[in-house]
Formats: C-alpha cells, sequence, structure tokens
C-alpha cells in the first residue's frame, strides 16, 4: 500500500457553523500509526488540524480519539488495523464539547474526577516506617491503576452524555481503587461520596465503558464492588 486516506472531522467553532470532513491522501509507510497519520498531515497539508498527543507510547491518554468507529488511542492503533476500505475516520470523543477539530473539553472530566478524592488519606502517624502493604493487598486494585485517565470510558458512557454532573467511570473507577487501598482510612467517607445522586446507583450496567477502554479494564465492576460496599454501609452490615 503507497497511500490511503484519511478523513478528518473538522470543526472550529470562530469560523464554522457546523462541522464537516476534510478528507487528505497520506503517503504511507509500514508501522504508522493513526497519529503519525495526523501529524503527517499536519506536517504536509494543513498546519491548522488540532488534536491532542504527548507520548506517543499509550501511557499518557492524550490521543484519545473515536477511530473507524471505536474508541482508541490514536498512538497504538495501526493504519492497517483501522482502514475502512481505503479510508480511516477520526473523529473527536463522543459526548464532549468540541473545542477545535479532535480537541474536546475535558473540564467537567476532571473536575468529576476530583471529586472522588483521587488521593491516599491516612492522617494516622506512620512514624519513622513506610505505610507496609501486602502483594496480596497490593492485588486488590491491579486492575484500576492501570488507567490513564485518557476519557473514553466517560465518552462512551450514556449516564455521563446525559448528565455531566454523574461521576463518570473513570472517576468511580479511580474511588475503588483507594477504597481497596489497605492503607487508606476514609472509607466510609469515600462511600458516602460515590453513593451520592450522582455516583454508583447512576450506572445502568451498559457495559461501554469496559468495551471503550483502551487498556482492557473494567470499570463496571469496580462501579458494582462500590454499590455492594454502600448497600453495605446503608443496611449496617459494615462499619
Amino acid at each position: 500500500m503507497q497511500d490511503f486516506k484519511l478523513r478528518v472531522f473538522r470543526y472550529d467553532p470562530e469560523k464554522d457553523e457546523q462541522h464537516h470532513y476534510d478528507t487528505f491522501t497520506v503517503t504511507y509507510r509500514e508501522g504508522m500509526t493513526v497519529l503519525e497519520a495526523l501529524l503527517w498531515v499536519f506536517e504536509n497539508k494543513d498546519g491548522s488540524l488540532a488534536f491532542r498527543y504527548s507520548c506517543r507510547e499509550a501511557i499518557c491518554g492524550s490521543c484519545a480519539m473515536y477511530i473507524s468507529g471505536r474508541y482508541a488511542l490514536a498512538c497504538r492503533v495501526q493504519v492497517k488495523s483501522a482502514l475502512e476500505g481505503d479510508t480511516v475516520t477520526v473523529s473527536p470523543l463522543p459526548h464532549m464539547r468540541v473545542i477545535k477539530d479532535l480537541v474536546v473539553d475535558q473540564t467537567k472530566l476532571w473536575e468529576n474526577y476530583a471529586r472522588v478524592k483521587p488521593w491516599l488519606i491516612n492522617d494516622e502517624p506512620a512514624g519513622d516506617r513506610e505505610r507496609l502493604q501486602s502483594p496480596e493487598d497490593r492485588a486488590k486494585y491491579n486492575k484500576e491503576i492501570d488507567c490513564i485517565l485518557c476519557g473514553a470510558c466517560y465518552s462512551s458512557c450514556p449516564s455521563a452524555a446525559n448528565n455531566e454532573e454523574y461521576l463518570g467511570p473513570h472517576a468511580l473507577n479511580w474511588a475503588n481503587r483507594f477504597f481497596m487501598d489497605s492503607r487508606d482510612t476514609a472509607k466510609r467517607e469515600r462511600l458516602e461520596i460515590v453513593a451520592s445522586e450522582y455516583g454508583v446507583f447512576r450506572c445502568h450496567t451498559i457495559f461501554n465503558c469496559v468495551e471503550a477502554c483502551p487498556k482492557h479494564l473494567n470499570p463496571t465492576e469496580a462501579i458494582q464492588n462500590l454499590k455492594r460496599a454502600a448497600m453495605a454501609y446503608k443496611l449496617g452490615l459494615r462499619k
């Protein structure tokens, strides 16, 4: 394959009344990723194209996009695997306000993340030792800690799309990570946050977040764990 077509979502709110797609013919090289294709267009065809990226190693989550009908990291997806005929179609994350082209407003995503207090809470004196944890206790949140906060799960969630105050699977995933941490002493406080009006019980268990996650995590499972724990507290089965 010598070249292919890259169909890219375009929208500049300062100039455009509505969005449209521009199609570019891109010179292909073996192993090219979608992010590299976007960079090729930016450098050779249209320097006004806007998109986010940083690490290029599927770690930072900056380049999460909707690529040929699925959520993905542009730096990770090979052009060959994203082709529909001779075309790769790239759009911004759905259900989020577009700032320009492929760049979306992530304000609510980060605000909701902060609401779950995604840090270790333990005011007990540690003395001159580390807060030790067994391998078994560490394994309880092995999955959740791999979340890179790319926003794909939040974008895919119908509950978040219909109500931006809903904490979202990304935030609840991290809430469960710290709830399951044996060193954390704010269990009740965390459950009061996630069992609030816009917390875990607004999850309809549709599993979109699981399908969308580029790191193959299961936010739905984390949310169900928090639901069970919250109900146990409410029923007095747990202190």
